[in-house]
């Protein structure tokens, strides 16, 4: 094994210990269990509250505007894009929705316009500078973005990757340093399992297949909001047997999922093209898992001993993601929740689950059934529906459903398409509705067991 200074080996496990303390360790609070990641951003809400709603019109407008300039000036360096580059130069689909975003936005902070748009249960609910989902995205995204690097330049991922591929590669065919994904996500909050899922594709450590797999797989939503749907549908002293269901559907999604379309269909192959390359998990001899996991981070901490680089890299994610991501979020997301406040849309779309759900042995199937698919619009609209259903088995099967159903376009969907990851909608999709034809006969199963 090669040697190392005992600096470098500082340089590995303080930033490491950070970055899991602030990503990875529930903190009780008054408002449940939560990570000190979104306690900061809670915190920073708060604060600017009063001034997020103009502030956010600000990025929109950067956002469509810069894009739309970009339209008109050739691109100067195609093979070493800037970050101007990166945030700018997209093509007219995201151009457009960037713009959406932008008119949405602003129809709801100076109520004009439809009041579709901007009524408190579509783009008010996304928009509201007490705990909106956009909104807060702004200051989860300052956060998070900027002290990713803790988990991500410092040999965390390297070291538990190299343990973890005997795990995570034969079970979920993803790479062993998608375990630190997924357990960010379970413990802290999906949005921050996406945001670290993109930045390891663009970085090259994720082909496109794994970069789907692991954002739609392990992007879960965090264990307080699995309380607060319990509670909503008077379920909460059956939490322990509730949430081990959920946890039983998301282990026997994430073997199934990536073994069938569409994710079985994504190429194989990193951002710039190249094949899988699975060297990068074979042992040299004389090696086992513990030491070439230290010396592949200890490597990684060495080349990133200037605090300078850190603070580059933090910034560019936080831009990133305000001038990027959250615009796509704004459009998809009250799109969406339109649909599901002022359509039957889902109501019809829903009709299909009614048999499935009488034959699964649950009574009031028919008020059920809608609950089935209008959580693609938003994560909490099943439980809100569902909250008047009698049938206390019936409840339990949308409480496990809607959140392991994953793909919610007001947050990780509208996330996921704001990205650089391989996903279009079309398979967001497919994706949301296997995975509740999957799920719901786990939790079928469990509720007439429990009841």
């Amino acid at each position: 094994m090669k040697k190392y200074s005992v600096d470098t080996y500082f340089y590995f496990i303080i930033p490491s210990l950070i970055g899991i303390f602030l990503f990875m360790t529930p903190v009780l609070t008054d408002e449940g269990w939560k990570v000190p990641i979104a306690i900061l951003a809670n915190v920073l809400a708060g604060i600017v509250a009063p001034v997020i709603s103009y502030f956010t019109i600000i990025m929109f407008a950067i956002s469509a505007i810069g894009a739309l300039i970009a339209k008109f000036i050739p691109r100067k360096n195609v093979k070493e894009p800037s970050i101007l580059d990166t945030l700018f130069y997209v093509n007219w689909f995201w151009t457009i929705t960037r713009c959406i975003g932008l008119v949405f936005a602003s129809m709801v902070v100076f109520n004009i316009g439809p009041s579709a748009i901007n009524n408190e249960n579509t783009g008010g609910l996304l928009m509201d500078p007490n705990g909106g989902l956009v909104t807060f995205l702004f200051t989860i995204f300052l956060f998070a973005g900027f002290l990713l690097p803790f988990l991500t330049n410092f040999g965390l991922l390297e070291f538990f990757g190299t343990m973890m591929v005997r795990i995570m590669r034969p079970l979920f065919k993803s790479p062993g340093r998608s375990s630190i994904d997924a357990l960010t996500s379970w413990v802290g909050d999906g949005t921050i399992g996406v945001l670290m899922t993109s930045k390891q594709y663009e970085m090259g450590n994720y082909t496109k297949k794994e970069a789907a797999i692991i954002a739609t797989s392990f992007s879960v939503v965090s264990i307080t909001f699995c309380i607060v749907v319990l509670d909503t549908v008077h379920l909460a002293r059956y939490f322990i047997p509730y949430y081990l269901t959920v946890v039983l559907c998301g282990i026997v999604l994430a073997i199934i999922m990536p073994r069938i379309y569409p994710l079985a269909k994504k190429e194989d192959t990193y951002i710039d093209g190249t094949p899988v390359d699975y060297s990068r998990e074979v042992l040299p001899k004389g090696y086992n898992s513990v030491t070439h996991g230290l010396e592949n981070a200890l490597a990684i901490a060495h080349a990133n001993r200037d605090p300078r680089q850190f603070v580059k890299d933090g910034s560019r994610n936080v831009i990133d993601l305000w001038v990027g991501v959250a615009p796509i979020v704004m459009a998809f997301g009250t799109i969406a929740l339109m649909l599901a406040e002022f359509t039957s849309i889902f109501a019809i779309l829903g009709k299909p689950f009614e048999p499935i759900l009488t034959v699964l042995g649950l009574p009031e199937a028919a008020e059920a059934a809608q609950t089935m698919v209008v959580g693609f619009a938003d994560m909490f609209l099943p439980s809100i529906l569902g909250a008047g259903i009698e049938s206390d088995v019936t409840r339990f099967v949308i409480a496990v459903v809607s959140v392991s159903q994953l793909i919610y376009m007001s947050e990780v969907g509208g996330l996921i398409l704001g990205t650089k990851i391989p996903l279009k909608f079309f398979d967001l999709v497919v994706i949301f509705l296997l995975r509740t034809l999957i799920s719901l006969p786990i939790a079928a199963l469990v509720g007439h067991l429990l009841f």
